[in-house]
């Protein structure tokens, strides 16, 4: 898999980069529907959802860097190298929430009930985004039989994609994608079903996803954990 789209003279587009924008701007046009819904003004919308990206993509690489730190402490410009790679989207929900009940607390707005919008559309978001990992081949878990693979019915382009060196590798990325998107669906039924109350959305997408990286950070190759 190549993980270059197009190669413009020095430029290059990659399709990891393409796939996170794409994943950034389907989840803030969920909760920019959902929250105009609530009767939020959309200036207050729009600078929660601008910074929020910022400080989540600043808590992605801080979060990455820590967990690496020796190898940073040798070359620490490669801190900011945010092109080479190194994000952990644990960081960005940190660096996105402590935006986010800042921003609400200034405007005299109750962040949990900002965290219930926002939680189906970033559950989304993290499903479309997992599939950066795909085209930078990163992010799999061991290896394993092509057999394997195919008895568990997974596309076959996606099949073809972990075959790394001449070795096939668990798409841990596609198994936490699936998760997600059918989180995103639960979420969803959930809101229209249920008389929930404040934060309990909230509560819900954070045990539904742990669920998934409980089992996927054992199957990960380059997991991050204490």
């Amino acid at each position: 898999m190549n993980p270059i789209l197009i190669e413009i003279g020095p430029i290059s587009i990659y399709w990891y980069s393409l796939t996170m924008l794409f994943a950034i701007l389907v989840g803030s046009y969920i909760f920019l529907s959902s929250a105009k819904k609530k009767g939020y003004d959309e200036k207050f919308l729009s600078n929660l959802i601008f910074y929020g990206i910022i400080f989540g993509i600043i808590g992605a690489r801080l979060y990455y860097v820590i967990f690496n730190l020796d190898y940073y402490l040798k070359d620490p410009i490669q801190i900011i190298e945010i092109w080479n790679g190194g994000l952990a989207i644990h960081g960005a929900i940190i660096g996105g929430a402590i935006w986010f009940i800042y921003y609400c607390k200034k405007n005299k707005k109750s962040f949990l009930k900002i965290f219930d919008l926002t939680a189906p559309a970033l559950i989304l978001s993290q499903a479309i985004g997992r599939w950066g990992n795909f085209f930078n081949a990163e992010a799999h878990g061991p290896e394993v039989a092509k057999e394997t693979l195919e008895s568990l019915n997974i596309p076959s382009f996606i099949i073809d994609g972990m075959n790394i060196g001449g070795k096939y590798y668990h798409p841990t990325f596609y198994y936490e994608s699936i998760w997600n998107l059918i989180g995103f669906v639960v979420l969803i039924i959930l809101r229209k079903k249920l008389k929930l109350k404040t934060g309990q959305l909230t509560g819900i997408y954070f045990m539904w996803y742990s669920v998934i990286r409980f089992f996927i950070e054992s199957l990960r190759t380059d997991s991050l954990m204490l």
